[in-house]
């Protein structure tokens, strides 16, 4: 195996994450139980060592700010989430990340070593 299957394998668990979480209800009373499903349900997966799932407390409170009631909720997007996940296939190891960059969230790699 070499650092291009590391590669491959953390933009593929970035890329599953972000398609199957994207537009899940979330709201400031539920956003580190989803941060915490997203994060298992990457681990999962296989060859992956680390997951961090961040979601943007401070964009999601901007976002609810005209929002009706303490009830109010809103759809996770692309620029409430970051994502970091380190990804091992016998001697290499990828680490990509996902986070709102401008006006787009971009998966990218963060590191990738073949030793």
């Amino acid at each position: 195996m070499t650092a291009t299957d590391a590669a491959f394998e953390a933009g593929i668990k970035l890329g599953a994450a972000y398609h199957q979480f994207i537009g899940t209800p979330v709201s400031p009373r539920n956003a580190a139980s989803l941060e915490t499903a997203i994060a298992e349900a990457i681990t999962n997966q296989p060859f992956v060592q680390e997951v961090s799932v961040h979601i943007d407390r401070d964009r999601l409170e901007a976002t609810l700010a005209d929002a009706p009631g303490e009830s109010a909720y809103t759809d996770l997007t692309g620029d409430l989430l970051e994502i970091t996940v380190t990804v091992t296939r016998e001697k290499s190891r990828a680490v990509g990340r996902l986070a709102f960059d401008g006006e787009y969230p971009l998966m990218r790699l963060a590191e990738v070593t073949d030793t």
